[in-house]
């Protein structure tokens, strides 16, 4: 499956109904006045996060999306049907922004949250509203009022409690095959990893921890350099962040010092959060080599994050560091994520035309008094 992150798409609320202009028609009932009925209301489009979904590959080849138009009023005050909502789903973890003013909107992060994009317009009045002792058989009705329309970008942000992180060709995607079912391509080449790949490692009690393989990083990934800018959120809502530094390359202790540069300067949040250091690739090393202690004592000088020494594809150290890992996601405080409720955000439809019923009256009522003769003329 192809992983799409970003889409810009248009989304069209529906027009409201117009209102209905007919006068009754009923025997033995002479001047029967107007019975036009109101537009009914156009449809909503709704935003709604859903589990079974990973990446926003749908909206690369659907960028349009309309909402049902409320019906045209009926005779007898008859108001015409609503238009129905459309429910559009989105993976859990889409941030929701406006293309034009670049203003978050919303952030479905939890399963079942849903945001109302674009409301639906109004349905039109029809002419018994304006029905007043000067105009008894009024001859006019409102068109409906048309719905929001709006272009907006999603991006996603996938949700994992440990990211893996380090430069190309470290062993990450090799490490997340070794610890979970997820089989990543892997090769002897940087920028084997060109997406995000997610993991489930299973803890001792049963449970599974979702752990995220991004692009390697390397210098200037902050501005865009390789392929790290673009997935960089990806590890935003981590709690935790395993760093991985290859033994065998020149100057593991330059590496390693790199991406934390490269995290300081992407900010939100990265350079402060809780890390293990693992020295992979420990197996391409003599048996008797003192470099991997060199390197973790140098190190422990620069930080004082848990220090593992691991080799991914030989299975060695694993266990001790997932230990390590369950230990810190215990003392981890959990990332601050958008806390929306859940609902459907639109109003209910007994209250919805409860209120619309109001507002008629309400319209209605000051056109009447507007009409009625003032001052001498009254008795």
């Amino acid at each position: 499956m192809q992983f799409i992150d970003q889409a810009k798409i248009e989304v069209k609320a529906g027009s409201g109904g117009d209102g209905m202009v007919s006068f009754r028609r009923e025997k033995y009932v002479p001047a029967g006045g107007p019975s036009g009925g109101n537009g009914g209301r156009g449809g909503s489009v709704v935003l709604a996060s859903v589990e079974n979904l990973q990446t926003l590959l749908d909206f690369r080849y659907l960028r349009i999306f309309k909402a049902e138009d409320g019906k045209k009023g009926g005779i007898k005050n008859m108001t015409g049907a609503s238009g129905n909502h459309l429910r559009v789903e989105v993976p859990c973890g889409t941030v929701i922004y406006d293309a034009e003013s670049d203003e978050i909107l919303g952030d479905l992060t939890y399963s079942g949250q849903e945001l109302c994009i674009a409301k639906g317009g109004k349905g039109g009045l029809g002419n018994s509203h304006f029905l007043s002792n000067n105009n008894r058989a009024p001859e006019r009705a409102l068109p409906g009022l048309p719905g929001e329309e709006r272009m907006i970008r999603l991006e996603l942000k996938l949700l994992a409690e440990v990211g893996i992180i380090g430069l190309p060709n470290a062993g990450k995607s090799t490490l997340i095959s070794a610890l979970s079912a997820a089989r990543p391509k892997v090769a002897d080449y940087p920028f084997t990893t060109l997406v995000p790949n997610l993991g489930v490692v299973r803890k001792p009690s049963g449970d599974g921890t979702v752990f995220a393989d991004i692009p390697g990083l390397i210098e200037g990934a902050h501005q865009g350099t390789g392929l790290g800018h673009d997935f960089l959120r990806h590890i935003e809502r981590t709690r935790l962040l395993l760093h991985l530094v290859d033994v065998t390359q020149p100057d593991p202790v330059a590496a390693y010092q790199t991406i934390q540069a490269e995290l300081q300067a992407y900010g939100r949040g990265l350079a402060e959060r809780p890390q293990i250091l693992a020295l992979n690739k420990t197996d391409a090393l003599p048996a008797d080599s003192s470099l991997p202690q060199e390197l973790a004592d140098q190190l422990r000088l620069l930080s004082d994050d848990p220090i593992f020494v691991i080799s991914a594809v030989a299975g060695i150290g694993l266990e001790p560091m997932l230990q390590a890992i369950w230990r810190q996601l215990e003392l981890a405080a959990p990332v601050d994520l958008p806390q929306m409720p859940l609902e459907n955000h639109l109003a209910d439809q007994a209250t919805d035309d409860a209120e619309k019923q109001t507002q008629e009256d309400a319209a209605a009522s000051m056109l009447e008094l507007a009409s009625e003769p003032t001052g001498a003329g009254l008795e």
